[in-house]
């Protein structure tokens, strides 16, 4: 079940609102959670099994930890805690990966199992991992409630594909939260914006990106090649960022209030404030329970920061190209840090320009290494962006794909991505009064609400891509 979905707009989510009020407070979390409970179990039933052993391992681990004072018994069970997450994750997520490469780099014939991957397995792995964590640290207290516990992992809008909620910022709502008429006007709002951003903007580029990328190489000129590397730019900005307005807008209606997972990232001047504003709530997870434990920047920096992209390009997905995507992006940071440390010029005259085109330009060509299917069409399609081994007949020229609707997202989708939007509509806002604001924002959620649901029933796009990871 996806949020941009009609079984989810019209049936799941007005029963599970009505529940939720109608019940009051003293069945709420008992609700959510079974309710949590049927949308995952929606896809995946066989899996249930799967994410309860993730919430008794980490209920009972975290209980351990903290009724033991000696440090010994504390470590043991923390250590118990991440073999039994990180285990299961390697081999839902990597075992085969792992048995293909041992194959490839060793001449073997070990033979690959069928694995389906459990649909947000990286996302709630993390996220119980975290509490454990946390509790060892003595960062917060241990909650001896097993389905609170369970609340905060399975809770439906951050489940399939974050953000990933640390326990420290929901800890008290979870005990208690009161919501406001304001709390749910703002989280509906949320979700309505959210769900414009997957149904009308993503999903139409995912249909010309895909187009582009499934046609092939052999047909491509350097511009189709161009447009289907923005294009997913693009794509995945709007469904990821489109995904997280709705789990953000979703937790408010209820009295939960998540962290900002998106900020505009293709503003940023550098790779470095890029990873600052690009799926926030995994960067500060990284740097939380990895950098920082690793030395941070007191020792060791840049062997801690290859580690974390490493790592970053490893739980993206079990192939080579995520690999080296998380590497691309490392490299980047290990040079500018070196420049920032050892104050080194690079840049004078126009440098906002010049370095968000170089900002752009690297995160570009490393979704083309997160998009392509392999190493191998990674590397064969940023050889076509360059001009290299092209067919001298191609099949369509560039205005093939550039029709007046997707020229028009296109140009939507990219001023979207500024700051051009937010400054927009503060100067609207200081202009005209305070009613006629409220009266036009309602009439634009309303006609977007309408639109977004005039597209979910016209496509064919609709999953989200992060739900693969």
């Amino acid at each position: 079940m996806v949020f941009s979905s009609n079984l989810f707009i019209f049936f799941f989510l007005p029963l599970t609102i009505w529940g939720y009020f109608f019940l009051g407070k003293r069945f709420q979390n008992i609700f959510l959670l079974l309710m949590s409970t049927i949308f995952f179990a929606w896809s995946q039933p066989n899996y249930l099994w799967l994410i309860w052993l993730n919430i008794f391992t980490n209920y009972l681990c975290a209980l351990f930890i903290a009724k033991f004072s000696n440090a010994v018994m504390r470590r043991l069970f923390l250590i118990s805690a991440l073999i039994v997450n990180l285990g299961l994750l390697v081999y839902f997520k990597y075992f085969n990966f792992l048995i293909d490469s041992a194959n490839n780099l060793f001449h073997m014939e070990l033979t690959p199992k069928n694995i389906i991957l459990p649909i947000g397995i990286s996302f709630f792995t993390f996220q119980g991992l975290s509490y454990v964590i946390d509790v060892y640290r003595k960062n917060v207290a241990v909650q001896k409630n097993l389905f609170k516990v369970a609340l905060y992992i399975l809770f439906f809008p951050q489940l399939i594909a974050g953000p990933i909620v640390k326990y420290s910022d929901v800890e008290l709502q979870i005990n208690h939260r009161d919501v406001s008429l304001n709390d749910f006007s703002v989280g509906l709002k949320r979700f309505i914006i959210g769900l414009g951003k997957k149904a009308i903007l993503a999903n139409t580029l995912a249909v010309m990106v895909d187009n582009i990328w499934n046609y092939g190489v052999a047909h491509y000129t350097v511009a189709i090649a161009w447009l289907g590397c923005i294009g997913y730019t693009l794509q995945i900005y709007f469904d990821f960022a489109g995904y997280s307005d709705m789990a953000i807008g979703l937790g408010r209606i209820f009295g939960f209030h998540f962290n900002e997972n998106f900020n505009l990232p293709y503003i940023s001047k550098s790779i470095t404030e890029f990873w600052r504003r690009w799926h926030i709530s995994l960067s500060t997870w990284f740097r939380e329970y990895v950098y920082i434990p690793l030395g941070g920047n007191r020792k060791h920096v840049y062997l801690n920061l290859t580690i974390v992209f490493l790592l970053t390009g490893i739980w993206h997905g079990a192939a080579w190209n995520y690999i080296l995507w998380g590497i691309w992006h490392g490299i980047f940071i290990l040079a500018e840090r070196y420049v920032k440390k050892n104050n080194i010029c690079i840049l004078k005259k126009g440098q906002n320009i010049i370095s968000r085109i170089y900002t752009l330009s690297v995160v570009g060509i490393g979704w083309v290494l997160f998009r392509a299917d392999n190493l191998d069409s990674a590397i064969t399609y940023l050889k076509a962006m360059f001009g290299i081994s092209l067919s001298t007949t191609p099949g369509f020229d560039v205005f093939w794909y550039l029709n007046k609707w997707n020229v028009t997202i296109l140009i939507i989708a990219i001023i979207l991505s500024t700051e051009l939007p937010g400054k927009l509509a503060i100067r609207i806002r200081n202009t005209i009064s305070e009613n006629t604001y409220f009266i036009v924002e309602k009439i634009f959620l309303l006609l977007l609400f309408t639109f977004s649901l005039i597209r979910i029933v016209a496509g064919t796009y609709n999953p989200f891509i992060y739900f693969q990871f």
